[in-house]
C-alpha cells in the first residue's frame, strides 16, 4: 500500500513546516530586528564612544529626558503625528467610501492622483511642498502648535492616501446586503453608515491610523524641507546629533520612541481584538 501512497503537497499556508523556510524566516526576522535590539542595548552602554560595551547605566536616559531641545522636538513630532493621524483617518475613510461606493466621471484618474503621494519619491514631494509653501508665504512666527502647520499639512498629504488604500481593501469584503437589510428595517442612511458600515471598517481604520502615525512620526525628508528654524522635529534633531557621533543619548531617545510605538501598537491590537470578540458575541 505504501508504494501507491501519494505524497500530499503542502498547502500555501503550511510553508513553516519546511525546515528551509523556517531558517529563511528566522534570518529575515534577525535582519529586521537585530539593529533595533542593538540600539536599545547600547542605549544602556556606559561609554561615550558607544563602540565597546563598558558597563550598564541609565544616565543617558536621564540626560535625554533633561535635554530640552530634544524633548521639544519629540513633543513636536508626537503633536504633528497625532493631528495628521486624526485628519488622515477622516479624509482617508471618506475617500475610501467614495471610491468604493460611487461611480463618477474620471474615477480612474482620481484613483491615480490619490496614489501619487505613495509612489512619488519623498525627495520630490519635499521639494514640491517647499515650493508650495514658499509661494504661499505663510508667517513663521506663529505660536505653538500653529507654527507646526506646514509640516502637519505636508504629513496629512502623504499619510491619508495610505489610510484610503487600507480602508478600501477592508470595504472590498463588505456584504452590501447587510446595509440594504438595515435600510429595509427602517434605518436611515446615517444610521446604516454608523451601525453597519463603520463597525466593518473599524479594523481598517485602526490599521490605517497606526500606519499614518508611524509614517508621520519617523518622516525626515519631507519634514526637512517644510520645517522652519523654530519647528524642529525628532528625526531632524536626531539627524543633527548623529552628524557628529552616535552617542548613547541618541540611542536612549530612539529607544523611547520605539517603546512608545510598541505600546501604542499593542493597545491598538488589543482594542481591535476586543472589538472583534464583541462583534462575534453579538
Amino acid at each position: 500500500m505504501n508504494l501507491f501512497r501519494r505524497k500530499i503537497p503542502l498547502a500555501p499556508l503550511e510553508y513553516t513546516r519546511r525546515t528551509s523556510m523556517r531558517i529563511w524566516v528566522g534570518l529575515v526576522l534577525f535582519f529586521l530586528y537585530a539593529p533595533l535590539v542593538t540600539l536599545v542595548a547600547f542605549s544602556f552602554n556606559d561609554s561615550r564612544r558607544n563602540i565597546v560595551w563598558r558597563g550598564f547605566t541609565t544616565k543617558y536616559y536621564e540626560k535625554a529626558l533633561n535635554n530640552e531641545s530634544l524633548m521639544t522636538a519629540l513633543g513636536n513630532s508626537i503633536t504633528i503625528a497625532a493631528i495628521a493621524t486624526v485628519v488622515s483617518v477622516v479624509l482617508g475613510a471618506l475617500a475610501a467610501v467614495m471610491l468604493w461606493r460611487f461611480r463618477f466621471p474620471f474615477k480612474a484618474a482620481w484613483e491615480g492622483a490619490l496614489a501619487l503621494p505613495i509612489v512619488v519619491p519623498e525627495i520630490c514631494m519635499g521639494v514640491a511642498m517647499l515650493a508650495f509653501f514658499a509661494k504661499l508665504d505663510l508667517p513663521q512666527d506663529l505660536a505653538w502648535p500653529l507654527n507646526l502647520g506646514q509640516i502637519t499639512i505636508a504629513h496629512i498629504t502623504f499619510c491619508f492616501p495610505f489610510v484610503t488604500m487600507v480602508v478600501r481593501s477592508r470595504l472590498s469584503s463588505f456584504n452590501r446586503e447587510e446595509e440594504e437589510a438595515a435600510k429595509d428595517l427602517g434605518a436611515t442612511e446615517w444610521q446604516a453608515l454608523r451601525d453597519v458600515l463603520l463597525p466593518h471598517m473599524k479594523p481598517g481604520l485602526i490599521a490605517g491610523a497606526l500606519l499614518a502615525f508611524t509614517l508621520s512620526l519617523d518622516d525626515f525628508v519631507i519634514t526637512f524641507f517644510t520645517s522652519g528654524p523654530n519647528t524642529i522635529t525628532f528625526p531632524v534633531k536626531v539627524y543633527s546629533m548623529v552628524r557628529f557621533s552616535v552617542t548613547p543619548e541618541v540611542n536612549a531617545a530612539s529607544a523611547m520612541v520605539i517603546a512608545l510605538t510598541v505600546i501604542l501598537t499593542s493597545l491598538a491590537l488589543k482594542l481591535q481584538s476586543r472589538m472583534g470578540a464583541l462583534a462575534q458575541g453579538h
